[in-house]
């Protein structure tokens, strides 16, 4: 018993490792082909990072979905959105207050709220039928095409990508060679997301359902935060490098894909059924989507005592909802 617990730990470990990695050489080829054929540089940070980075939580929840859990799909979603806000947010302001651009609070994070909304009342009558998730998946086209049509063009500095413009140069006139380099890290890190998401939702069940832990806290806490990884690794890079768009361009815009487009194209495929998915969590995600607008507007900024109390709502929320499903509280 024990030699088999640690070979799903060391899967689920591995799991972690090839969704981080798979992630990363998704946006890298994704950047660089979108570089090449002109697509701005802040387009890309909105749409292609946002959606490379929610990859992760795409194939987890169409894992979890095609294995009649989607308990996990819910929790994976709800726990990465709050994981998202609380967490990922609340470190980046603990290293070095976050500046907010503008237009995060002016449209993304209205858009965030009304999406949020929706997927709630959607949760209404616990589950989520094939029909709600094509007006979900709906609303990801209007964002991206929306997104693509009124972002204005802007200095590769002032991106929410670090892209120098010798390296915008350099893509734009990469030849065939270079091009097919980019497919190639994007086939590799598709490959490394697909692997990833099978290892740990399969290892990281059998595990948890071992020693008594249900599917919506596995989704809730132990999938929510693997899937988090990149935008966790790419927000403390960030954060010590003082570019504050990166990080919650990042962390708002795939909480934005993770509710349309992850939910929407998980639903589309299936219908599912909420049966361990409670209001408090529902509650606490709208509560930090709630939160983080006027913690952001107020002097444009997330401080360090931002920061603090963002991650002290985080701890408490996965402590609680733990005690609660083992019947402690």
């Amino acid at each position: 018993m024990q030699s088999l617990s640690q070979q799903h730990l060391l899967c689920i470990f591995a799991g972690f490792v090839a969704l981080y990695y798979g992630a990363e050489f998704l946006v890298k080829g994704a950047t660089q082909i979108s570089l090449r054929f002109g697509i701005s540089p802040l387009v890309v940070g909105l749409t292609v990072v946002a959606f490379g980075t929610s990859a992760p939580e795409l194939l987890v929840c169409l894992q979890a979905n095609f294995h009649n859990s989607p308990d996990q799909a819910f929790g994976t979603i709800i726990g990465s959105n709050i994981c998202n806000i609380a967490l990922i947010l609340g470190i980046g302001a603990v290293i070095k207050p976050i500046q907010i651009h503008t237009q995060v609070i002016r449209r993304e994070a209205p858009i965030l709220l009304l999406s949020s909304i929706v997927f709630v009342a959607m949760l209404w009558d616990q589950k989520v039928m094939q029909w709600e998730g094509w007006v979900l998946f709906a609303g990801i086209l209007l964002y991206v095409i929306t997104s693509l049509r009124t972002v204005q063009k802007s200095n590769p500095s002032e991106d929410l990508l670090e892209i120098s413009k010798d390296e915008i140069e350099e893509a734009q006139h990469a030849g065939t060679k270079e091009l097919a380099i980019s497919i190639l890290w994007i086939i590799i890190g598709l490959i490394g997301l697909k692997y990833g998401a099978n290892w740990l939702v399969h290892h990281g069940s059998i595990l948890a359902k071992q020693i008594g832990i249900s599917e919506a806290i596995i989704g809730l806490i132990l999938l929510a935060f693997g899937t988090s990884l990149p935008e966790l690794a790419t927000s403390i890079v960030a954060a010590r490098k003082g570019h504050g768009d990166i990080i919650t361009g990042n962390a708002v815009g795939s909480c934005i894909f993770n509710i349309l487009a992850v939910i929407g194209i998980t639903a589309m495929v299936k219908s599912m059924p909420a049966t361990n998915i409670n209001w408090f969590d529902l509650g606490v995600m709208l509560g930090v989507t709630l939160l983080i607008t006027p913690l952001m507007w107020r002097g444009m900024k997330l401080s360090k005592r931002d920061g603090i109390l963002l991650l002290i709502i985080y701890f408490s929320y996965i402590t609680s909802r733990y005690l609660m499903d083992t019947g402690v509280i």
